[in-house]
């Protein structure tokens, strides 16, 4: 049997704390210390000083990686704590520190990113429909804090609907930043901004909500929802997109990033022609039709057309059934999603249902090679 690889270990800062946290792990066979301009480590640990300020020193680290970080602090406390668990950072490690706290740190940090980049990049799921008033954002809301539950996902949910987006108002937030600040700033976009500029649901969901102001729809160009998606799937496994009921250049771009399309539909005539029409330009656009999910909402016995009948002026199956369920419009009005409600109800349960089918990565990611700042001293001297 080959033997088991060892764990890389960068340890930044200065002082002694940083020479004993070597010393340290030299006599930890578990693990390697990283080499200055070699392969990238696979966690570093941030060593803070009595004095020093801890947001720097991560900004500065992961302009360059995103391994995972532990700070190890001879000063902690509950508000640091905090801080850095809602900046990503991994662990904190108390100085001085005993060698089975520092092992099992380092190998729970580098585990748990292990898990990440084998489950691959994260996916995107567009909820989509032709016609206002379909319920897309109760779908899109309640998927996204499904997905964050019952999948335990990190999951996003953008609000690309952007000059009459709901998602915000449906989960009970009042944003102090939207996309619009987010895409306005003059700084290169990464993970680190992106998780300024989201608002926290009660959930666990991170939400990025549409502009305030219609008329600040028109700053946000195509090429910029582009690179919000390709920093959205490296820094989640689930983002949940919200979409506009019409195809115009942020939702052709937002069909680019997409792995799964749920095109919502209702069991009423205009509906189902401007569903029927959708699928149709869909075809033209040359959209995968494996990526792609017809939900029937609101389906109900009596609504006069049955699932036959939509199957069949669709000319194509129904992927997803979601039954008219009056806990609906009672958890809107709450702005609370339904599927938080303890006890599940039918649109609740089959929304949990889907979540779980779309759960999943995509795309592994590729190994890096170590880009971390001279600033750092770290690696055998």
């Amino acid at each position: 049997m080959a033997a088991e690889r060892r764990i890389r270990v960068a340890v930044a800062g200065e002082g002694a704390p940083v020479a004993a946290l070597e010393a340290e792990l030299v006599l930890l066979k578990r693990f390697e210390l990283a080499e200055p301009g070699g392969v990238a480590p696979d966690v570093v640990l941030l060593v803070q000083g009595e004095q020093a300020e801890p947001r720097e020193a991560l900004a500065t680290l992961r302009e360059h990686s995103l391994v995972p970080v532990i700070l190890a602090t001879a000063v902690p406390s509950a508000e640091l704590v905090n801080w850095a668990l809602d900046a990503g950072i991994a662990d904190v490690l108390p100085l001085p520190a005993p060698p089975e706290g520092l092992h099992f740190a380092i190998e729970k940090a580098a585990r748990a990113a292990t898990q990440r980049a084998d489950a691959g990049r994260g996916r995107v799921i567009t909820v989509f429909s032709p016609k206002g008033g379909s319920g897309k954002s109760v779908v899109s809301t309640n998927l996204a804090v499904a997905s964050a539950l019952h999948t335990s996902s990190r999951t996003l949910l953008i609000d690309l609907d952007l000059q009459f987006g709901d998602a915000a108002i449906m989960l009970g937030l009042a944003p102090a930043n939207t996309l619009h600040e987010l895409i306005g700033t003059p700084a290169t976009l990464d993970a680190e901004k992106l998780h300024v500029y989201t608002e926290r649901h009660a959930s666990g969901v991170d939400v990025l909500p549409a502009p305030l102001r219609p008329e600040d729809a028109e700053l946000i160009t195509e090429d910029a929802i582009r690179a919000l998606l390709a920093v959205a799937r490296a820094a989640y496994d689930v983002v949940v997109i919200d979409t506009a009921p019409f195809f115009y250049g942020p939702m052709l771009a937002t069909l680019d990033e997409t792995d799964q399309l749920l095109l919502v539909c209702n069991p009423d005539v205009p509906t189902l022609k401007n569903v029927r029409l959708t699928l149709q330009t869909l075809g033209m656009l040359a959209f995968p039709d494996d990526r792609l999910r017809v939900v029937l909402n609101r389906a109900s016995s009596s609504a006069g057309i049955d699932r036959t009948d939509v199957e069949a002026a669709l000319g194509r199956g129904i992927d997803v059934v979601l039954p008219l369920d009056p806990a609906v419009p009672l958890a809107v009005n709450r702005a609370e999603p339904v599927v938080l409600q303890a006890t599940p109800t039918p649109f609740g349960a089959a929304i949990i249902d889907v979540a779980r089918s779309l759960g999943g990565g995509v795309e592994a990611r590729a190994p890096r090679t170590s880009r971390l700042p001279k600033r750092f001293s770290f690696g055998r001297r």
